[in-house]
């Protein structure tokens, strides 16, 4: 079973999402910061990461970066909300730090299955179903 870390200071979110991928079949870690991201992260190896890029303490950009650095190969989804345009400037950030892909919140039950089965493909190029 593939293993999702969800990190969002929004304790609702997460809990949303975590349904979701669970009912999906997905375990699912969750953080609500950078700091207890990077814990999970390096004790779990979770096959995929979702990360908000606005958070409290340790941002979602520099929890970013240094997944990326520790593990080249991770599976890293970007997400903020925030305001369109706002996000999608954070959002182009973030995939300069490294992120894979990029949502705009609120993410739709839609999305769940193009997550899932990004989780679940090997690393390498391949055609997004998130923002490019």
């Amino acid at each position: 079973m593939p293993t999702v870390l969800v990190v969002d200071d929004d304790p609702a979110l997460r809990l949303t999402l975590r349904r979701l991928l669970e009912k999906a079949g997905v375990e699912v870690e969750e953080a609500a910061d950078g700091d207890e991201a990077m814990r999970l992260f390096r004790a779990r190896r979770p096959d995929l990461v979702i990360c908000d890029v606005v958070m409290p303490y340790v941002d979602g950009l520099r929890t970013i970066m240094t997944m990326r650095r520790l593990a080249p190969a991770a599976k890293i989804i970007a997400i903020s909300g925030g305001g369109r345009s706002k996000a999608m400037d954070l959002l182009a950030a973030a995939r300069q730090m490294g992120a894979d892909h990029a949502l705009v919140k609120p993410i739709e039950k839609s999305q769940i299955a193009l997550i899932v089965d990004f989780c679940g493909r090997d690393p390498g190029p391949s055609p997004s179903p998130c923002l490019p």
